[in-house]
């Protein structure tokens, strides 16, 4: 597992965020439109990013569309404070 604290922090807002965080375009289907040929592993690639410390995650509903939105809210809920 790759730890990301050493890319630093920033602000976003209100919040202090890791500098890097995950892109979700990729989490959709071919020609990121449409749900992805495996939705298990795109759950699994979140999870993963969370454990690695990623404390932000860059969507559109253009990814989808709502595909991806949903695919974060079915690995990450309930989701931590």
């Amino acid at each position: 597992m790759t730890d990301i604290s050493k890319a630093g922090s920033f602000k976003l807002g209100d919040r202090t965020v890791k500098r890097l965080g995950y892109g979700a375009m990729q989490l959709a289907g071919p020609g990121v439109f449409g749900p992805p040929k495996d939705r298990e592993a795109a759950r699994a690639v979140l999870r993963e990013a969370i454990a690695s410390g990623v404390d932000h995650i860059d969507t559109s509903d253009f990814y989808g569309p709502h595909v991806t939105n949903q695919i974060i809210r079915e690995a990450l809920h309930p989701y931590p404070a």
